[in-house]
């Protein structure tokens, strides 16, 4: 069956926020992964814990200064927003990007990792006493506290992580609308008009993960 002629395709999701968000998956999993299997592992878990914290750090920069779609301002909406997309009053030629509905499971998951990665920060190891977070030793008493909460909301972040996915395959399977698709190409197919969206250049990408791995990595300094 021929594609509609009256759709055209467009660049939606820039490479920076692509390769973000497939990283962030790849090192979720380890995460989790590497935390079930302790031992020497839990070195592992510390590095990609700093790998991950450079990552989120650059999502929220990119989330100020990105393209038009990794914008908070373009997706992060109003109640009113909300309820005209659960009306269908809302095509994706407003909206390309993220929906209003995955717009707050963006937010849930990146300030959900962020506060996972900062009690890690702070966790002590209290089996082998060696694999601590790199800022264990600057939480004092509250520092059996901390991991108690770093490990409640590791299973936190699997619920989200779990609906995530599980409202994704909905729409493929039930909606027959494909999110995985135009994450992985960054192109969408629209009905004219199509939007004019604005891609930031890979090179500010990069100086930005730059910076934010500079500034994860400095927490290791901290003595």
């Amino acid at each position: 069956m021929e594609r509609d002629t009256k759709m055209q395709k467009v660049k939606v999701w820039d490479l920076p926020t692509r390769l973000f968000h497939w990283t962030l998956v790849v090192c979720m999993v380890f995460m989790f992964v590497s935390a079930k299997i302790g031992g020497s592992w839990l070195q592992w878990h510390l590095r990609c814990g700093l790998f991950l914290l450079a990552l989120i750090l650059f999502r929220i920069v990119w989330g100020f200064v990105g393209s038009d779609t990794a914008r908070f301002t373009q997706f992060v909406k109003s109640p009113k927003h909300i309820i005209r997309y659960l009306k269908g009053e809302i095509t994706e030629n407003e909206q390309p990007g993220h929906n209003p509905l995955g717009a707050l499971m963006v937010l849930a998951l990146i300030f959900g990792i962020l506060f996972q990665l900062i009690t890690g920060l702070f966790s002590p190891d209290e089996n082998s006493y060696i694999y601590g977070g790199y800022l264990s030793n600057k939480a004092g008493e509250n520092a059996s506290k901390i991991r108690s909460i770093h490990l409640l909301w590791a299973n936190v972040l699997m619920i989200l992580a779990g609906v995530h996915i599980a409202v994704v395959l909905l729409y493929k399977f039930v909606k027959k609308h494909n999110l995985i698709t135009p994450m992985i190409t960054g192109n969408k197919y629209l009905n004219d008009p199509v939007p004019q969206l604005k891609m930031v250049s890979i090179i500010k990408a990069l100086i930005i993960l730059i910076i934010t791995a500079g500034i994860a990595y400095s927490i290791t300094l901290i003595k």
